[in-house]
């Protein structure tokens, strides 16, 4: 089994939650990575981009350790929604998408920086959004400022209850951490959570 060590390049306390949950061991670090997508690039196509750079812009720091990225998009006819960053903006993007199935697509990479070999997945989660009222909207963001998560619903939450169906190989996905496809990607550098 490989012995090298396993970094998670992200500040998120949910993703470091989620892969708390295979009993490896591993640090955290902050990759820093402007997310933006790419003038015309596809939100799929700029989520593997993002997970891939989150890596590798920590790899220097650790240049001998298998290394996590992970980076979510939502999108809906085209149109990305981001992290909104502020109240107003998450009104308007909750208003979008109710009643409306949104594709939460979250982009894998594990990094082996010693090698530079680097393995990506993209997993999907459809979203079907409630058709929520403005005055449950105004309510849930009051109460759970979801200013930071993409698409304004932090389903790890009470925005659970904005949700009237999720479709998706893995319930970790949308938290931003597929463990599925992540032990994958870990057996193909020789590392699984049940052998330790």
């Amino acid at each position: 089994m490989t012995t090298l060590p396993l970094i998670l390049a992200s500040t998120s306390p949910f993703r470091r939650e989620l892969l708390a949950r295979l009993g490896l061991p591993f640090d955290t670090a902050n990759p820093a990575v402007d997310e933006s997508l790419l003038p015309g690039e596809a939100p799929e196509a700029g989520a593997l981009r993002l997970s891939e750079a989150k890596a590798r812009a920590v790899a220097g720091a650790h240049p001998d350790a298998l290394i996590i990225g992970s980076d979510q998009v939502a999108c809906l006819d085209g149109q990305v929604f981001g992290k909104p960053g502020t109240h107003d903006k998450a009104v308007h993007q909750l208003r979008t998408m109710r009643g409306r199935s949104v594709n939460f697509f979250t982009g894998l990479c594990l990094l082996n920086a010693r090698s530079g070999r680097a393995h990506r997945r993209g997993v999907p989660t459809l979203v079907t959004f409630r058709d929520l009222r403005d005055d449950e909207i105004e309510n849930y963001l009051c109460r759970e400022k979801p200013y930071d998560c993409a698409g304004s619903a932090k389903s790890e939450g009470l925005g659970i209850a904005l949700i009237e169906r999720i479709t998706g190989d893995d319930p970790n996905a949308l938290i931003g951490l597929p463990l599925i496809a992540l032990c994958d990607l870990l057996r193909l550098e020789n590392v699984s959570p049940l052998l330790r």
